[in-house]
């Protein structure tokens, strides 16, 4: 079941990013850094941030329409936490690895 991407599910402000990042729980792989904390919302919420190391507006607008697809596809699948992402600046986006990707590094203990 797909549920769409709404105000929500998405965290919003500075507080919600400072909160996260207070937090220091990351996850990293060859695609994505994680950075994650508890929520009591009861479903994840995501963050994006999306530094111009990864390349023009073109290719940072990409990589934040694939994320928060990703992230709408996989959402049932996540726990109830918030997320913040970083892409690596290395790295392509692809729809499917980072479908598994979120799911890898925020389900792991």
């Amino acid at each position: 079941m797909t549920d769409s991407f709404s105000k929500k599910k998405r965290l919003l402000t500075k507080a919600d990013f400072d909160r996260v990042f207070a937090a220091r729980r990351s996850r990293a792989d060859r695609r994505l850094i994680v950075y994650t904390a508890a929520n009591d919302c009861g479903h994840p919420r995501l963050g994006l941030v999306v530094s111009r190391k990864v390349g023009n507006a073109v290719a940072r607008n990409r990589w934040k329409r694939l994320i928060r697809e990703a992230f709408r596809l996989v959402q049932h699948d996540l726990p109830a936490v918030d997320l913040v992402c970083l892409p690596r600046p290395k790295a392509t986006p692809e729809l499917t690895r980072l479908m598994e990707s979120l799911r890898q590094l925020t389900c792991r203990p």
